[in-house]
């Protein structure tokens, strides 16, 4: 009859669940449907929005699944949004590394596609290590990788190709339109 109780009282049909344990490398604090906003001196400079989210205070990061972060310049006007499947927001650093379908549009109507973006806030910019196809009304290029500012209006490519449309573009060393 003892065994029989054991049992019983082991049972997952009568409500007793095994005690599971947080292991080290367990979130601090897990959201759903999580907003934020970052803010310098009383200015806006991102909002981030999220699916899921999981903090992790002791390596100060947060783990992003389904992000959006929109990023505003110095007078708190709407520079780009980012919008990618997952992500890892570095508190210390304020860097974003961004993974998957990632889709960065400027507020000028350029858009970006990779699979991996990194924003870095305390330098400025944005860059892909990897391949990338960008989208605008002037124009269509990608690349093997790229540096730029968040806005988009200063970029640097590697290994570009592109169709441009309009007037055309000055290369390095041109100091004026329809110059060689």
């Amino acid at each position: 009859m003892t065994l029989l109780v054991l049992v019983a009282a082991c049972s997952t049909d009568h409500g007793v669940q095994p005690r599971r344990t947080a292991g080290a490398d367990s979130a601090d604090q897990i959201y759903s449907g999580m907003t934020t906003t970052i803010e310098r001196d009383g200015v806006r400079q991102s909002n981030v929005y999220a699916d899921s989210a999981w903090m992790y205070q002791a390596r100060q990061l947060f783990d992003l699944k389904g992000m959006t972060v929109t990023m505003f310049d110095s007078s708190g006007a709407k520079i780009s949004t980012i919008v990618a499947d997952k992500g890892i927001y570095h508190m210390r650093e304020q860097s974003l590394d961004a993974r998957g379908h990632v889709v960065a549009t400027s507020s000028g109507g350029k858009v970006l596609k990779t699979e991996h973006l990194i924003y870095d806030k305390n330098r400025n910019e944005i860059s892909a290590d990897s391949a990338f196809k960008v989208t605008s009304p002037q124009g269509n290029a990608s690349g093997a990788s790229f540096v730029s500012d968040p806005g988009f209006k200063h970029v640097i490519v590697d290994r570009m190709k592109g169709l441009q449309k309009g007037k055309g573009i000055l290369l390095p060393g041109q100091s004026g339109a329809g110059k060689p």
